[in-house]
């Protein structure tokens, strides 16, 4: 659970972002979502690099050519001069260069764009998210996992998104997505699928499911609504196992590239480096995939219409309505149902 301090930092985040004339609530969580991911990597690029040092290993840096992009390069700049190394070097490197590699949040930036104008609100978000990170690593040190405080700092982000979007779009309560995946109850070694994933709750909520039945009692707590939570995943004691969780088991889709950002970053903060998400309208015809998962979570977006030229060739309904065609495209992805087995394992919500 976040203590007030990082609450409040995240909420003077959100404040700062509308005062500078960003309103829309997806396009400042992609915003937030591109200076968490600028830190993250040069983080993590200066672990591999000691990780390395330490082994003898040699380090073949991220950055290598472009040191001037790395997190603590730009953030003692001054505000205009930050401004413009950020969205003119930086921001350019992570779309063109970066974006050719196998880091999927990178992949998905070809369309992105970078909407801080004013050289005092960047250096505004760069020390509130530095700040952030100061008060994650205070709460390391009194015993909570980095990856559970980091994961529940998006996730406060992700709240203000409350509100319906486009085509029926919005965020699933964390509580009722934790329902559902506790009766649908995921294991290890299936296949799980949201085929209309937005930020990725259900994912996590499938992924955090299996980590805590996988881990010991005594590594475990109770969260505030009353769910079983570990994930530290000391049960698994296979490379094999951990393969098998974070390459193939998690699978999303969604139409809308902002999304598809959001949701990788999501998925990343909570330990799934390189999460298996795709850009995709499913049912479209450009949707090819059938019969591969085990299991389907998913609220999917319950308005809108589809144009009946377009629709994909296995959904049989005669409708062109999403939130039928989307039912009818969940039964159709699941392997025991085309295999005829009498139990299927499948969560739907039906939103009125």
């Amino acid at each position: 659970m976040l203590n007030t301090k990082i609450k409040s930092q995240i909420d003077k985040i959100w404040d700062s972002l509308w005062s500078g004339g960003i309103a829309n609530p997806l396009t400042c969580m992609e915003q937030i979502s591109y200076f968490i991911f600028m830190r993250r990597i040069s983080e993590q690029d200066e672990q591999a690099r000691q990780k390395a040092e330490f082994s003898g290993e040699d380090h073949q840096s991220v950055f290598q050519g472009h040191d001037d992009c790395r997190w603590d390069h730009f953030r003692h700049l001054e505000g205009d001069e930050m401004l413009k190394h950020v969205r003119d070097v930086v921001f350019i490197w992570l779309k063109d260069e970066l974006g050719q590699g196998d880091n999927l949040f990178a992949r998905s930036m070809k369309d992105a764009s970078f909407q801080i104008g004013k050289g005092s609100l960047m250096v505004e978000m760069v020390n509130t998210i530095d700040a952030i990170y100061n008060e994650i690593e205070k709460e390391v040190e009194r015993g909570q996992q980095f990856q559970d405080v980091q994961g529940d700092m998006y996730e406060h982000f992700l709240g203000e998104i409350a509100s319906a979007g486009k085509n029926g779009q919005f965020r699933t309560p964390r509580h009722i997505i934790q329902m559902m995946t506790a009766v649908a109850d995921p294991k290890l070694g299936e296949s799980i699928c949201d085929p209309a994933c937005g930020t990725g709750g259900f994912l996590i909520a499938a992924y955090e499911h299996i980590l805590s039945a996988h881990t010991s009692d005594e590594n475990c707590t109770t969260d505030r609504n009353g769910f079983r939570r570990g994930t530290i995943g000391d049960k698994l004691t296979d490379e094999r196992q951990w393969e098998v969780l974070k390459d193939h088991t998690i699978f999303g889709y969604d139409f809308d590239s902002t999304m598809i950002r959001i949701g990788a970053m999501n998925l990343m903060l909570h330990g799934l480096d390189n999460p298996n998400i795709d850009r995709k309208d499913t049912l479209s015809k450009n949707y090819s995939e059938a019969s591969r998962y085990d299991v389907v979570l998913a609220n999917p977006p319950f308005k809108g219409s589809i144009d009946k030229g377009d629709i994909n060739e296995n959904l049989k309904l005669s409708t062109t309505k999403t939130e039928l065609l989307f039912v009818n495209q969940m039964i159709n992805i699941m392997k025991n149902m085309k295999d005829g087995a009498n139990y299927v394992k499948a969560t739907i919500m039906l939103l009125k």
